[in-house]
């Protein structure tokens, strides 16, 4: 009961007719975005963190914004997947494999209906496991000290791309150099200065958003300018999305396996919404395939729509309860919080009721609006993919500058953005993932003083990072973790080769 009364208080703050409006906004401009091939909803996301400053919101109605920004961008990433055979984002790639046969075979309207009816089945279960699952885990989150957050915060450098990264030397390395940016500035207990090198600009180091911004967005312009891409494939026009009760009902298992799995995929720190859909899609393959998935089965876009989609909604749990990211989306996320001066964690339910269950109530909204717009508006988003990158990348600049303008009023931001721009761009050219920056400077001025904090108590012994079972815990998950994300990288690598001599042996 008291959790219902809690989500009252929340509709209460998410039906105001600002937040219902940004939500509505988000909810379009995330399909959008979503739609578009490449983009995705970490991209997503921090293009649209500027603008949520440049309107002075309040933390509510800028979390709730971006969050349906989030969940838009999961529901479009199908579009692409469907009606070009190009994923939106990552998580959208296991929607390929059958939504684009269906299309193929004149069924595009079928799928595109069942990806939404899907997309919305794990969104909306997801936001009720976060609903009651967010709660429990911050009263399990009191217990943990400094040492046991010091744990924590290793966990989420492993995490966040061992599983999903490709190489995890690179991923390691990518971490380490968002650690060393984050301690630029003035050391937070004796005020020394660390690597300023003189400029006053940079006693408060680097304000996180501005570097998000360049990482992901400058970055993408970069891209884009190196390739010269005239985007805008021509795709099949659909005025609506719509599909038979038979086979809305012949897809209703495959909606709810993939909605606990990604959930769960999605509570995992790190794992995230690739992780989500790919395991949805493999588990429905393996209990319901009869020789039809790979060709056109319902089945086949049901599961992974709505494992990632379930899998987004998971990672939220973490993040608002332990204040560690589950995804790279997340993560941004968390960077706005913590810019808007809301540190995430067990306290925030206590100190900020009205974010978080104005962002969950807001959630609740969205996915309905979500479904309302992808059904008969289908016809609107697909003819978005033809609109020349050209024409939206000059956009994506405009909000860019003007947002981190309107942060802090100094050019000295401008810059600092740009230059991140260019090392997200050379950072993506050798194929280094870009959000363990993110995490080094987000997590790493934490990580630090919890580091001290334990030292202080146990007067200078680091026996005390593992003297708590809980922290013994966390370490043996990161190991797993890292040894998993290593096991991974020699298959990948083996793989090729195997293969080679195979056909040598041949």
């Amino acid at each position: 009961m008291e959790t219902l009364a809690f989500l009252a208080d929340g509709f209460a703050v998410a039906l105001t007719p600002t937040n219902l409006a940004l939500a509505l906004f988000g909810c379009f401009i995330g399909t959008v975005v979503g739609a578009l091939p490449g983009l995705g909803p970490v991209n997503g996301v921090a293009i649209l963190i500027p603008l949520a400053f440049s309107l002075g919101l309040q933390p509510a109605s800028a979390m709730i914004l971006l969050t349906c920004v989030y969940y838009g961008c999961m529901y479009g990433g199908r579009i692409s997947s469907i009606m070009l055979n190009i994923p939106g984002d990552e998580p959208a790639m296991m929607t390929c494999l059958d939504g684009h046969p269906m299309a193929l075979q004149g069924k595009a309207p079928e799928a595109l209906a069942i990806s939404a009816l899907s997309s919305f089945t794990g969104a909306i279960l997801a936001t009720i496991g976060l609903m009651l699952f967010a709660p429990v885990l911050v009263r399990f989150a009191i217990h943990f000290g400094p040492a046991e957050y010091f744990a924590l915060y290793l966990l989420a450098f492993a995490a966040i791309g061992g599983v999903t990264g490709t190489n995890p030397a690179k991923t390691l390395m990518a971490a380490g150099v968002g650690l060393a940016l984050g301690t630029i500035g003035l050391d937070p207990t004796s005020g020394t200065e660390r690597y300023t090198f003189g400029i006053f600009h940079l006693f408060d180091g680097f304000h996180p958003i501005v570097a998000i911004v360049g990482l992901f967005a400058i970055s993408e312009v970069l891209l884009y300018l190196e390739h010269g891409h005239e985007g805008g494939s021509k795709a099949v026009i659909v005025n609506r999305a719509f599909a038979k009760w038979s086979e809305i009902r012949q897809t209703g298992g495959a909606m709810l396996r993939g909605s606990g799995i990604g959930f769960v995929s999605g509570v995992l720190p790190g794992a995230g919404a690739s992780l989500g859909s790919f395991m949805a899609y493999t588990l429905e393959k393996r209990w319901s395939d009869r020789g039809t998935f790979g060709k056109g089965d319902p089945r086949g876009v049901a599961a992974p729509e709505a494992g990632n989609n379930a899998a987004a909604g998971g990672a939220l749990v973490p993040m608002l309860s332990l204040g560690v990211p589950g995804s790279g989306t997340t993560a941004v996320l968390l960077a706005l919080l913590i810019s808007l001066n809301i540190q995430p964690g067990p306290l925030l339910f206590q100190t900020q009721p009205d974010v978080v269950w104005g962002l969950i109530a807001a959630l609740f909204v969205a996915n309905v609006t979500l479904l309302v717009l992808n059904l008969p508006l289908v016809g609107v988003f697909t003819r978005i993919l033809a609109v020349p990158m050209r024409i939206l990348m000059p956009m994506v600049v405009m909000v860019s500058f003007v947002g981190v303008y309107s942060i802090s009023n100094s050019t000295f931001d401008l810059f600092v953005m740009v230059g991140f721009g260019v090392l997200g761009f050379l950072f993506r050219k050798l194929e280094i993932p870009v959000v363990p920056v993110v995490l080094g400077l987000l997590l790493g001025a934490e990580m630090e003083q919890n580091y001290r904090r334990a030292l202080s108590i146990s007067g200078g012994d680091p026996g005390i990072l593992f003297a708590s079972p809980i922290a013994v815990g966390i370490y043996a998950a990161t190991a797993v973790l890292l040894g998993i994300a290593v096991w991974f990288a020699v298959r990948k690598r083996r793989g090729p080769a195997a293969h080679e001599e195979e056909a040598i042996g041949d």
